[in-house]
């Protein structure tokens, strides 16, 4: 089954306007999930719109309610929504450009492929695409689609463009609440030292493929097995147990043996010998 584009218009760079489609990057076919079905029967449960004390309620009744008091709404409705709707336009205009570094993680949504419509669409593309990629920014721009306005962020991914939609400013809560009982004090430098030794051990080229999810992997074990009619006793295995209690040891000796674990410890062994027979010369 072909995919379908959710979005298609004009990506505009200045007075260039290139046609371009819009899919989604990801799979949500892929994620498990489930429906709730009353057992004796095998039907799907559904679930009825209800007013405690009233019951049931017609879906004309039902307007949006904006909470600005805790249990007390301002009732908006319906067709005022609809009014204020931003109609979807049919062009993203790339409107600033950032380094890819500048943007912090936590802003970014959901990512899509921009793709070219057509072969007539591909050197304009090329041209933008490649200009991205050798200045290592991402162009900014707003898009209006689905009935309001999305901050996205375009930068180069492969052959194409990725698009990725993006948190505003009031949608990212503060760290202070979080983070602010934490000391400021800095790690210890050997301790340091070793952990980072640790990581550096622990480094390699980002594989997506050499991670697994199990837990959808035992679902999809047990669905098949219980769809042949076989029993099955399907059980997820953790990465190791954390040590509680009495049975934690030391922080350095944790790290060490980690290390040595990994292989690691021979070789800043010998770092260290190097060390102070450099420091003793």
């Amino acid at each position: 089954m072909a995919v379908r584009p959710v979005w298609k218009g004009q990506l505009r760079l200045s007075l260039v306007s290139i046609p371009v489609e819009m899919y989604s990057a990801t799979n949500s076919g892929s994620s498990i999930s489930f429906r709730q079905i009353h057992k004796p029967s095998g039907k799907p449960v559904r679930y009825e719109k209800v007013v405690p004390g009233i019951g049931p309620v017609d879906a004309d009744d039902i307007w949006k309610g904006y909470e600005v008091e805790s249990d007390e709404y301002v009732l908006i409705e319906p067709k005022e929504i609809d009014r204020i709707k931003l109609e979807t336009k049919k062009t993203l205009e790339l409107i600033q450009f950032v380094d890819i570094t500048e943007i912090p993680p936590i802003y970014f949504d959901k990512p899509y492929f921009l793709a070219p419509t057509d072969e007539l669409a591909e050197d304009a593309f090329r041209v933008v695409r490649d200009a991205l990629a050798q200045s290592r920014k991402a162009g900014l721009g707003q898009l209006a689609m689905r009935g309001r306005e999305y901050l996205v962020a375009v930068r180069p991914c492969g052959s194409g463009l990725l698009l990725e939609t993006l948190h505003y400013e009031e949608e990212i809560r503060k760290t202070d609440p979080f983070f602010s009982s934490i000391s400021k004090k800095k790690a210890e430098k050997e301790l340091l030292s070793v952990a980072a030794d640790l990581i550096e051990k622990k480094t390699a080229p980002f594989d997506a493929g050499a991670f697994k999810d199990r837990y959808a992997d035992a679902i999809r074990q047990l669905v098949a097995d219980k769809s042949k009619g076989r029993k099955s006793k399907v059980s997820v295995e953790s990465g190791g147990s954390r040590p509680k209690g009495d049975n934690v040891v030391d922080l350095m000796s944790a790290l060490k043996k980690s290390l040595e674990d990994s292989g690691g410890g021979k070789k800043r062994a010998a770092s260290s010998a190097t060390s102070r027979r450099k420091k003793s010369a």
